[in-house]
């Protein structure tokens, strides 16, 4: 539920900058969801300003208390805009993974003294809301590291 938390807390123009940053071909990557709410035919939403669809798409998130849906959107938008970011953190807290896809190995979870170190590093490096909508996908992925959760909550407001 981290993710539906830190998609709540996030400003409608911030919303929309990453909708737009996943948008292909004119299509935002919620807008089959919306065009459905809004009895839309697919094709005909993209008449309606991007602005607005983002914030169906976010009201949509929010209403269905979709968290699954809500962390592929933020990981989404941190693999194709901050990849950087993501395997930042990974590598410096000791996980597997492939160019930021994880290996599901049991046991393969950040090491929870390196955590904080890690943050502040990529703090330097990047925009704090993105390090904290990553923090609210480790939090919601990594619930057994007890580091992470605290760490992004203290972030929130």
């Amino acid at each position: 539920m981290q993710t539906l938390e830190q998609i709540r807390v996030l400003s409608d123009d911030r919303f929309l900058m990453m909708y737009e940053s996943l948008s292909t071909h004119g299509f935002g990557p919620l807008d089959a969801e919306v065009a459905k709410l809004m009895k839309f035919r697919p094709q005909a939403i993209r008449k309606l300003p991007m602005a607005l669809r983002a914030k169906k798409a976010k009201a949509l998130l929010l209403a269905q208390k979709n968290a699954e849906l809500a962390y592929e959107f933020l990981g989404t938008y941190l693999l194709k805009d901050h990849k950087d970011l993501v395997t930042g953190f990974l590598e410096a807290t000791g996980v597997a993974h492939e160019n930021g896809m994880i290996d599901d190995a049991p046991g393969n979870l950040p090491d929870a003294d390196k955590v904080a170190a890690a943050v502040k590093e990529l703090d330097g490096k990047f925009a704090k809301d993105d390090v904290t909508a990553y923090l609210a996908i480790a939090a919601q992925q990594w619930s057994e590291v007890k580091t992470i959760e605290p760490l992004w909550r203290s972030r929130l407001a």
